[in-house]
């Protein structure tokens, strides 16, 4: 039973990680003119289409599409390592773009169906990648001094540990994801094959 409730979420991680990697994260290497860009809201909403308009849901719709998510994050929680990364930064994304993103939907399948033994070696390489470059994400967050313009980092405590606490998941759930696949019977052949030995005992 407790095994099943972590696959469901190892598979909710992944599934998650792959709209967020194409549209947010990737936003830090490609071309700006691949993302749309920011339309005003406040123009739509002073001059909104008449409600009985075929284009009124879909004007709605790409006012909410064209929102720069990326840059209202930013502004909100004070990270600006999304918006204008530094180069370090941008080597992470790169990995994530080349190694993580299509590692991304088999994980996703191989957990939703549960007890895959073949994800075990892939998802501990995996866990063990993310974890090492989780950790100098945190570090910077906790310790870099950000300049307060153009773009506001966080500057008091509880900033930094609010931003802390949204990168903090994708160091503990690969951490939980590598304990799962060393120590659960069902993954770890070794550890099987010794139980079973126990319970012939």
């Amino acid at each position: 039973m407790i095994l099943r409730v972590l696959e469901i979420l190892f598979f909710l991680y992944f599934a998650s990680h792959i709209p967020i990697t194409l549209f947010i994260d990737l936003q830090a290497l490609l071309p700006q003119h691949v993302y749309p860009q920011q339309v005003s809201v406040t123009y739509l909403h002073n001059n909104p289409p008449p409600p009985c308009s075929p284009s009124h849901f879909y004007d709605c719709f790409t006012c909410l599409q064209l929102k720069d998510v990326l840059r209202w994050y930013s502004d909100e929680f004070k990270d600006p390592m999304v918006v204008d990364p530094p180069e370090w930064f941008k080597s992470f994304i790169f990995c994530e773009a080349l190694i993580q993103l299509p590692f991304f939907p088999v994980a996703a399948y191989a957990f939703l169906k549960g007890g895959c033994r073949w994800i075990r070696t892939p998802a501990m390489l995996y866990a063990a990648h993310v974890a090492t470059t989780l950790l100098p994400i945190l570090s910077h967050i906790l310790f870099h001094q950000f300049p307060g313009k153009p773009l506001a980092g966080p500057q008091t405590p509880r900033e930094r540990w609010l931003l802390f606490s949204i990168y903090v998941p994708y160091l503990l759930v690969p951490l939980l994801l590598l304990l799962t696949m060393l120590f659960s019977s069902t993954y770890n052949s070794e550890r099987r094959n010794t139980t079973s030995k126990k319970k012939k005992k």
